[in-house]
């Protein structure tokens, strides 16, 4: 449905398929095309309904403040730190987000990033292309099954997660706020104690001020030398300079990182270790999820904008 005269604000590159469908439906404004929101002109800026961000470039209290008709915040991706909800709540801007749609990827992706990590498999691909195999075999790795995974969240993502590992025979055991209704997993109401009898950590909970590095020191001494952390939550539900000493150090067996704390800069001193496995932040990244997202932003803007429910509304 065409709503040309409703102005739409993108934050940043995104899909292409996105980008397309909201220029067709509204009047699109670009903001990496302009130095800064302040060289957009006020009459356009004035007309300014709605933001469309995603993971890396939300809706901060500055951009909110300077968009005097904003009346909601579409993200392109279930995370919301991007986002100052606050402020939302205090002007009665929408927010929406896409959950569901993207639990399925996320969850495929920690599977895939333990076993890279345990069988070393980039490095073992390494070793075939650079013709090394002719010169004897790869040493030997660590098995998968069977291993205890702890988890950070047991949301939809956390969950879904889980219900794969124990298809690896893995035990679980969780982390949460609060005990969840509903499951046999073994839950700890303290991550220290979840990071020391597991063998797997694995990072799924949503990036809040109570959880920015909620994994330090001491979490990672407690999963121990022998231990594998995976995050595919958010960079800075770790503590990333403690993260890269544990490893140097061998008091953490390895990684498996989707995410970081300022992307898309990675610390170069993880560029040669074997034991960790890094990816561009691309847990939801497969064609079919990424379409699934982009519908759902626009269903959420043309869905408010025609005066019907939200498809996901957070506020």
């Amino acid at each position: 449905m065409k709503m040309d005269g409703i102005g739409v604000l993108m934050t940043c590159p995104m899909l292409s398929y996105l980008e397309e469908e909201l220029d067709k439906r509204f009047k699109l404004f670009r903001l990496w095309e302009v130095p800064s929101k302040n060289d957009l002109p006020k009459e356009n800026l004035e007309s300014i309904r709605a933001v469309v961000g995603n993971a890396g470039f939300g809706a901060d209290s500055a951009l909110i403040d300077s968009l005097p008709q904003l009346e909601i915040v579409s993200n392109y991706s279930v995370g919301l730190d991007k986002i100052d909800l606050v402020k939302c709540r205090e002007r009665g801007i929408r927010v929406t987000n896409t959950p569901d749609v993207l639990t399925d990827d996320v969850a495929d992706l920690a599977i895939g990033l333990i076993l890279a990590t345990l069988r070393r498999i980039c490095a073992c691909d390494q070793f075939v292309r650079n013709g090394l195999w002719k010169n004897g075999d790869f040493k030997l790795t660590t098995k998968f099954s069977g291993k205890s995974v702890g988890i950070i969240g047991l949301g939809r993502i956390g969950s879904a997660i889980a219900r794969r590992a124990e298809a690896f025979g893995c035990p679980i055991s969780y982390y949460s706020r609060s005990k969840k209704p509903h499951t046999d997993y073994k839950y700890y109401s303290n991550i220290i104690d979840l990071a020391a009898n597991c063998e797997i950590l694995i990072v799924a909970c949503a990036l809040t001020e109570e959880t920015r590095h909620i994994v330090n020191r001491d979490v990672i001494d407690a999963l121990g030398p022998k231990g594998i952390l995976i995050n595919i939550g958010r960079g800075p539900h770790v503590d990333e300079t403690e993260l890269v000493s544990a490893l140097l150090e061998q008091r953490l067996g390895g990684a498996g990182l989707d995410v970081y704390v300022n992307e898309p800069e990675v610390p170069e001193v993880l560029f040669v270790l074997d034991n960790v496995v890094l990816l561009p932040h691309v847990g939801s990244d497969t064609v079919e999820t990424s379409r699934a997202m982009a519908d759902l932003v626009i269903g959420n803007l043309e869905a408010l904008f025609l005066n019907k429910p939200l498809l996901t509304p957070v506020i």
